[in-house]
């Protein structure tokens, strides 16, 4: 049995564990309401830089001069493989649960004869992964300098990407981030970027006045233009829902954290009490044991 003096000292550790993780709980809730705003203000852009493109993309779709962004290699034998989680821990499952899809699927590929590749935007996510895939991953991108996202940084990003697709390493990219949907739920996604799946246009019934656009300059040159920023906001959209997901993560986890806490500080004050308890009696029956004795 433990003595009072240990059972104290637990208590005090347990109680100073309990204000880090409510600190940690108000920082996360006070990061998560400007995370959560960024994120929800970037999907509309870039569903409609989806249809724009889808637009143009239709028309020149199947052609000798088609972007080879759009067009993609004709083969998919290498897939290269986008990984992006947080920097840092005590999230909860975020980290795992994005780094579980791109497992999953990276296993499913080899076991089709394909080649994998994987850069890793994120540290823990490379913690993760080099376990099973340390040959495969041919880049880190470590963004923990960076103390507010920006365009550039995912630019920077599609930058490499296309370098490496030009230069000919992979033949299809896929993007693994975590869609954020609320606090307590965040859902792991998997979008290929490169050929970008685009959404298909819906064909208007005979009859209706469709307008008909005319672009200017050409629609390959627009594209040549348009594919490598739709890259960039793919993955700057990425980027901040994973932002979002991480502080939601770690608000639900450190929430959970205070509880468990509060929990162990009460059963370990009872275990306090009745040693104390146990104690006092000992020495009172030792006391009148003694006095009878006399």
């Amino acid at each position: 049995m433990a003595s009072l003096k240990e059972l104290r000292n637990r208590i005090a550790s347990v109680k100073a564990t309990q204000k880090i993780t409510k600190a940690m709980q108000m920082v996360a809730a006070a990061k998560l309401r400007r995370a959560q705003t960024a994120a929800e203000a970037a999907r509309p852009y870039a569903e409609r830089m989806d249809a724009i493109l889808a637009n143009i993309a239709g028309k020149v779709a199947g052609q000798a001069g088609a972007p080879a962004l759009l067009a993609g290699t004709g083969k998919d034998d290498v897939h290269m493989l986008l990984v992006c989680t947080a920097e840092r821990g005590l999230c909860g499952a975020f980290n795992s649960s994005i780094s579980r899809l791109a497992r999953d699927r990276s296993n499913a590929l080899i076991a089709q004869g394909k080649t994998v590749k994987i850069i890793c935007v994120g540290r823990k996510g490379y913690d993760i992964l080099r376990r099973m895939f340390a040959k495969n991953i041919v880049e880190v991108i470590d963004l923990r300098s960076v103390r507010a996202l920006g365009y550039n940084n995912a630019a920077e990003i599609a930058q490499k990407i296309v370098a490496r697709y030009e230069a000919g390493e992979f033949d299809i990219c896929t993007l693994f981030y975590s869609r954020f949907k609320s606090v307590i739920a965040q859902i792991p996604t998997a979008q290929q970027i490169i050929p970008p799946q685009l959404p298909e246009t819906k064909a208007e019934p005979a009859g209706t006045n469709t307008p008909v656009y005319e672009y200017e300059p050409g629609e390959e040159e627009i594209l040549t233009d348009l594919l490598p920023r739709n890259l960039a906001t793919q993955i700057f959209r990425a980027l901040l829902e994973n932002a979002a997901s991480e502080q939601g993560a770690r608000m639900s986890a450190m929430d959970n954290a205070t509880r468990n806490a509060g929990d162990m500080i009460k059963k370990q004050t009872i275990t306090y009490n009745r040693t104390r308890q146990a104690m006092i009696t000992k020495e009172l029956i030792e006391i009148i044991s003694g006095a009878e004795a006399l």
